[in-house]
């Protein structure tokens, strides 16, 4: 039975699989992205076909159950707009579907080889940089511009977060701040994601889908609580570190996924 849920994955790659995802949720626990970032090599023993809806789904609980955990220091829908994440969320949803269009258009390999080089180029600088060096964290129409750069991303790479990421540490907003802006926007683009998906492929979730989904949420989330736990224990400078280290695994994962797009 297992072994029919899991596409009859050999013990090493079923292993491997549960590596990664456990590693996924333990990173995104702690930074409050990366999952996907993290969770793509999973491609490397599945086929996107499978492995995709899979990490959004698993993204998706894990950025849940983060919330749920700090919901103390996450704002209210109601305080959403204007100095929260609604202006990221607003200008996401529109670009979600232009980045889906690119991706079913055109050949993404080369975009997500180049925003992989950049996202790289960008984590290096910025470890450099003076610690002075920060740019104003924007009007409403500027923030809506860089959720809308995040959702075209998204759409063709499944990492949503890196543009509101980037922008957050240029601002450079104390950890507290940053968390309550990224997760909540990368919750919005993965249900819409997922929901997109559900309607233009149902079979996409069929009992294949479900087999998984139930073997690796028990892996995923208690991961994710002891990222969270981490997370509680570092400082504003610790954290943006963390965060300019996993933007920079993201950036050399998009370039592995380019390439072998």
């Amino acid at each position: 039975m297992l072994s029919s849920l899991c596409f009859d994955l050999p013990l090493p790659a079923l292993a491997l699989l549960l590596a990664v995802l456990a590693t996924a949720g333990l990173v995104s626990g702690l930074s409050g992205f990366g999952f996907s970032a993290v969770g793509a090599a999973i491609l490397a023993v599945l086929p996107p076909r499978e492995g995709v809806p899979l990490l959004m789904a698993l993204s998706t609980a894990n950025q849940l159950l983060s919330l749920r955990q700090l919901r103390d220091e996450m704002p209210p829908p109601a305080q959403w707009w204007p100095a929260g994440p609604g202006p990221y969320v607003a200008g996401g949803l529109f670009g979600l579907p232009c980045g889906l269009w690119v991706l079913g258009s055109i050949a993404p390999a080369t975009l997500i080889v180049l925003f992989g080089a950049l996202l790289f180029a960008y984590a290096v600088f910025s470890w450099f940089r003076p610690a002075h060096w920060r740019v104003a964290d924007g009007s409403c129409r500027v923030r809506a511009l860089v959720g809308a750069a995040g959702g075209l991303i998204g759409g063709f790479t499944a990492f949503p977060g890196a543009a509101v990421v980037v922008w957050q540490n240029l601002a450079g907003a104390p950890k507290a701040v940053a968390r309550a802006t990224t997760q909540p926007y990368i919750l919005c683009m993965q249900m819409a994601g997922l929901a997109l998906l559900a309607w233009s492929r149902p079979d996409a979730f069929g009992p294949e889908f479900r087999g998984l989904f139930a073997l690796c949420l028990p892996v995923v989330l208690p991961c994710t609580l002891a990222g969270v736990a981490i997370y509680r224990r570092m400082s504003d400078h610790n954290f943006r570190q963390v965060t300019l280290m996993l933007l920079g695994v993201t950036g050399i994962g998009l370039l592995g996924k380019g390439l072998i797009v």
